[in-house]
């Protein structure tokens, strides 16, 4: 009896199966077929340019590489690699990135937080003012002034403290909470907990889907980010960036530009190879570690974290 009722589903299943009309498997087939081409257009471009990365240079003028290298070699690597500013300029990129994503997570999600409570009588003029800064700005010199004024240039503060809240960020989180049952905040008033407590033990854990997609903007923003290590900690070799260091590598190959005798020698080294190699070389440094993030916040992108969290 058990057996003729387990077998009963897959016979089912088989009959829908062989019940598909032509129509339905062409339809099936063309969805298929776009997403594979979908995803050979995404994959493709990627595996150039490492398999260039990977080419000798000489080769690599030639052109006509496409996902192999065609002369595998490490000597773009070991040519970038032997830069002295290199480690520096990664552990500042690695500390400014968990930090400043750390920072805008709690900045943003306490200000989105507020804004999200409907007794906060002035969270309509609060939210106006941010909405005015994602369109007005002060400009570059006046915000140099004012950073000046501060005492931030030259510091590693000025890499955290001027993103420190973002109006989109704020925004996304903020729209997340407003999602959220307010019966939620309500039972736990009832409980006795205070703002912070419900902020901390109810709302951010519910919130891990906005979070991780803020994360992502905060720390790609952060480790891509070099033209502010160029305005305010230029002359400050201790604060340099991977990405300002990679971007004078690269710029030394194209013009040949330098500023120091070690410049010099990358530069005088640099001569022997194809700006190509070089150029996607760095892209590869530079992308790799931020996609080794997106695998352990991809988890998160899910929705329906509050479902059944209020009983009815």
């Amino acid at each position: 009896m058990g057996t003729a009722n387990s077998t009963a589903p897959a016979g089912r299943m088989k009959s829908k199966l062989k019940s598909k009309s032509p129509q339905d498997r062409i339809l099936e087939a063309i969805v298929y077929l776009s997403m594979i081409v979908v995803t050979v257009l995404t994959i493709y471009p990627f595996l150039n340019v490492l398999a260039i990365s990977f080419n000798d240079s000489v080769d690599t003028v030639r052109g006509g590489i496409t996902i192999w290298p065609r002369q595998f070699t490490l000597k773009n690597y070991d040519l970038i690699f032997t830069y002295s500013g290199l480690i520096t300029g990664f552990k500042i990129s690695v500390l400014r990135t968990v930090i400043g994503t750390i920072a805008g997570l709690l900045s943003g999600s306490m200000l989105a937080y507020a804004l999200a409570r409907s007794d906060f009588q002035a969270r309509r003029w609060i939210s106006m003012f941010l909405a005015i800064t994602m369109y007005v700005s002060g400009g570059m010199i006046p915000g140099f002034i004012l950073l000046k004024e501060l005492h931030l240039i030259n510091t590693f503060a000025v890499y955290i403290l001027p993103g420190l809240v973002s109006a989109f960020n704020v925004f996304v989180i903020r729209s997340f909470i407003d999602g959220l049952p307010y019966a939620l905040q309500e039972s736990a008033k009832l409980d006795g907990a205070n703002d912070f407590t419900i902020y901390w033990r109810v709302i951010l854990p519910l919130c891990k889907p906005a979070l991780a997609t803020v994360a992502l903007f905060l720390a790609v923003g952060q480790w891509n980010s070099w033209f502010d290590t160029y305005l305010f900690n230029g002359s400050n070799e201790s604060l340099t960036t991977l990405q300002y260091e990679l971007m004078k590598i690269l710029q030394s190959t194209t013009t040949g530009a330098t500023n120091s005798q070690d410049a010099a020698n990358m530069a005088q080294r640099m001569a022997q190879v194809s700006p190509e190699s070089v150029k996607m070389a760095i892209t590869i440094i530079v992308t790799v570690p931020i996609l080794v993030v997106y695998p352990f916040l991809q988890k998160y992108f899910v929705k329906g974290m509050t479902l059944g969290a209020v009983k009815s």
